[in-house]
């Protein structure tokens, strides 16, 4: 027995030692299979596309500094030095909003595909090109030349990036269309309003007027002629669409420019932070690009040439968005004899059909048309399989027409003054931005830009009739009328995405802007200091003071101490009352007040509707506040009385609050903690496919404070993944523009191997900035030379 336990443990040991060894031989094999496909960031390389050599820095965060000698060379290199760090994340953003996923995924991405082959980017893309002037076009195609470059070196020397063999396929060529369309799908993520005029719409249909009058931010009084039409034309909305396609509604920014009568060196500045979704790698690309024609540095989306946000050695400039109603939806009367067909003006009208048929991954390719009335496409064509709907909604909207936003970039980039810039910013055409700017010579200014229709009735609320003429739009605010701002008393200028006009303005830009705490809160902060410092800014961007709270929490806890009798929730109710309304990590009342007016939400609306249409809801928040406004004035709300009153529907909120969070984080509340739930998160694509891949790509969780009202935002899902926030922070002192101050995170690279690929979560979380120099002398680091022909 001995002999035969002695030989089982030999022979464990053997099998484990050859275990052991494979798992070796593995790693040094997945090792060196994702080692050669990092990016060559020093040396020398051939680039036989080049006419002279350019020099390639990437300094300590990893941001190339790209010298050239030519304009032709410094955009070829650009292309060139994107896809060495981003060529996946460029070529998934080229698919995506084409819809091509399909091809390299297969049938799970069918229905995305169809949504944005509907939304039509790529044509609007390829429409656009006309609009371009000859030196734009060379500008496209110099940085797609660079692209190619790199995407036949890595097809050679069998060095594409990891994701490619992963998926089992290979990058076409990269063509001027390519950078259009990631373009337009970026004014489809910041531009977007037709879910909400859809949503009002069903509202019409399933509740009384008066209770649906309740869901609008402003009823439309004097559009009975549209209500009616909206009522009388029901077109099928519930069930029907995607919610996980719509865009973040809370996509926006934070920014501000100070004169130099109010900063201690005497010299404007300039703060920006957009807000989008936090992913690795990160939506934007930082780069510093120098040729004796420009000397220009700040952040661009990968695919794209140019710098879109940051300064040159005169200016610098930022954008918040801000999102006016540029999509209408028109109820369409279709031909049920030739459903192609659509009435206007008592006539059929052919629609143009566009054949978009959808080739897929180890399957059949899918039969799919788009059809586009003369307001733009049909919508619902997603929706109906079996019946012939009565009536269909079709979608005008700004970015479906013919502009050249590279050229106004381009333009950005050389301007010298404020003349110079807003002469380029004419060009700037959609998403509508709110541009903030700063020169050396001490001008402030602000202009919200873009096409801005004027509708001939209605406000973009609801849908219109698409059988008239009445109906549609008449043109556009005109561009000498667009809200403009230079070097105002006040000494500074910002934006929050708030509304940025009074009732005196003559034109409709929307009723829907945002929250207005952060703006509030910046402002607040701006007017109390007369000797702000670049260092004064970065802590503002990184504010988490909640004027959410301080507006709501005294009428909440008068409302829960009026229900509260028995005393159930007096541990909760102190809490609340101590807390200094800052959504610190380590505070347990954030993490109450924030879960309490999702709660409210949830208590009004969602038993009421099926869960597609409160997806799309957008604007819970705003109507919620507007409803407790009421309530608490003394007003009537059909949904709080239903609820049995505010004070009821608050304490309703409250216990759901309770339950879920003692569920999550135990009863003991005294422990509880804000960041306990609020996590920091950059996910990565491959690591949505299982747990294991989601280990290796994805940054771990970092508890942090902020939240979606405070400047410094940092919004979460319903789990508490913080996903949505500042993509850049960026501040810059215009009396030396040597230099600017950054964060981008996760990091630089999109190689998980690299060293920038996550070397920025922490820095996001704790508000370290980068300096970033432009002096080809200030700037250490790695250097590649590209070799010319």
């Amino acid at each position: 027995m001995e002999k035969r336990k002695f030989k089982w443990r030999k022979w464990l040991i053997v099998l484990a030692g050859i275990v052991a060894t494979l798992a070796i031989v593995a790693f040094i094999g997945l090792t060196w299979f994702m080692n050669k496909s990092k990016p060559i960031i020093d040396g020398e390389l051939a680039v036989n596309i080049l006419e002279q050599d350019v020099s390639v820095t990437r300094d300590d965060k990893g941001v190339p500094h790209i010298f050239a000698k030519t304009d032709a060379d410094l955009y070829r290199a650009q292309g060139y030095v994107q896809a060495q760090d981003r060529l996946f994340q460029m070529d998934l953003a080229r698919r995506q909003a084409s819809g091509r996923l399909s091809e390299i995924i297969g049938e799970a991405t069918i229905n995305t595909d169809k949504h944005f082959r509907t939304f039509s980017l790529r044509d609007a893309a390829e429409k656009s090109l006309a609009a371009y002037d000859e030196e734009s076009k060379q500008v496209l195609e110099w940085y797609a030349e660079g692209v190619n470059a790199f995407i036949a070196q890595a097809k050679e020397n069998k060095t594409l990036s990891y994701e490619f063999s992963l998926l089992g396929y290979e990058p076409e060529e990269w063509t001027v269309v390519d950078s259009l369309t990631i373009g337009k799908y970026m004014a489809y993520d910041l531009g977007g309003n037709w879910n909400t005029i859809a949503f009002r719409h069903w509202a019409l249909q399933n509740f009384d007027e008066e209770k649906a009058k309740e869901l609008f931010i402003k009823y439309p009084e004097n559009a009975s002629s549209i209500i009616e039409a909206n009522i009388k034309n029901p077109v099928a909305v519930a069930g029907q669409f995607n919610a996980d396609l719509l865009p973040n509604e809370f996509n926006g920014s934070n920014n501000w420019v100070v004169s130099g009568d109010k900063t201690k060196s005497g010299t404007p500045i300039l703060a920006d932070d957009p807000h989008l979704g936090l992913s690795t790698p990160s939506i934007w690309y930082q780069m510093h690009l120098q040729s004796p024609q420009q000397n220009v540095s700040g952040v661009i989306f990968a695919g794209i040439p140019g710098i879109i946000l940051g300064h040159n050695d005169d200016i610098a400039w930022g954008v918040t968005n801000v999102g006016p109603d540029v999509q209408d939806l028109y109820i369409e009367i279709p031909n049920l004899d030739n459903p192609t067909q659509y009435r206007y003006d008592g006539k059929w009208e052919q629609a143009e059909v566009r054949d978009e048929s959808i080739k897929v991954k180890d399957g059949e390719t899918v039969d799919f048309e788009v059809v586009v009335t003369r307001h733009g496409p049909i919508m619902t064509d997603l929706a109906f399989k079996d019946t012939k709907p009565t009536a269909q909604f079709s979608m005008q909207w700004t970015a479906l027409q013919s502009t050249a936003e590279l050229r106004a970039v381009i333009g950005f980039n050389k301007a010298e003054s404020w003349d110079d810039f807003e002469k380029a910013l004419e060009d700037f055409k959609a998403p509508a931005q709110n541009f903030v700017f700063a020169s050396k010579d001490g001008t402030i200014a602000y202009k919200a830009n873009g096409q801005i229709p004027i509708r001939k009735q209605g406000d973009g609320q609801l849908p219109v009739p698409g059988d008239s003429s009445d109906y549609g739009w008449d043109g556009f605010i005109p561009w000498d009328e667009l809200p403009t701002v230079v070097n105002p008393e006040e000494g500074f200028i910002a934006t929050a995405n708030n509304q940025v006009v009074g009732e005196e303005y003559p034109y409709h830009i929307t009723d829907f802007w945002a929250q207005p705490y952060r703006f509030e809160r910046i402002k607040e902060v701006l007017e109390a200091n007369d000797s702000i410092t670049v260092e004064d800014m970065m802590n503002l961007q990184m504010d988490q003071h909640n004027l959410y709270a301080r507006e709501f929490l005294p009428s909440l806890l008068t409302s829960m101490k009026a229900q509260d009798q028995d005393g159930t929730y007096t541990e909760i109710i102190a809490m609340l009352e101590n807390w200094d309304m800052v959504d610190a990590k380590e505070s347990g009342a954030p993490l109450v007040f924030h879960t309490l007016m999702t709660k409210l939400q949830e208590v009004l609306f969602k038993d009421q509707m099926p869960a597609d249409m409160y997806d799309i809801m957008h604007g819970k928040f705003n109507i919620t506040d507007q409803l407790l406004r009421t309530a608490y004035a003394g007003g009537k709300s059909i949904w709080i009385e239903e609820q049995g009153g505010v004070d009821a529907t608050v304490y309703k909120a409250l216990e759901l609050t309770i339950a879920q969070l003692e569920d999550q984080f135990g009863k003991n509340a005294s422990k509880w903690q804000w960041g306990d739930f609020h996590q920091l998160t950059f996910d990565h694509t491959l690591g949505s496919a299982s747990p294991i891949l989601a280990a290796y790509f994805n940054a771990k969780k970092v508890p942090i404070g902020g939240s979606k009202v405070t400047v410094q935002a940092a919004d979460n899902d319903l789990s508490g993944n913080v996903d949505h926030g500042a993509s850049w922070r960026f501040v810059v002192d215009v009396g030396d523009l040597t230099s600017g101050y950054h964060i981008v995170g996760p990091g630089q690279s999109g190689h998980v191997k690299s060293d920038w690929y996550q070397d920025q979560v922490l820095d996001w979380a704790d508000g370290d900035y980068h300096r970033t120099f432009v002096k080809q002398e200030d700037i250490k680091g790695k250097t590649l030379k590209l070799k010319a022909k």
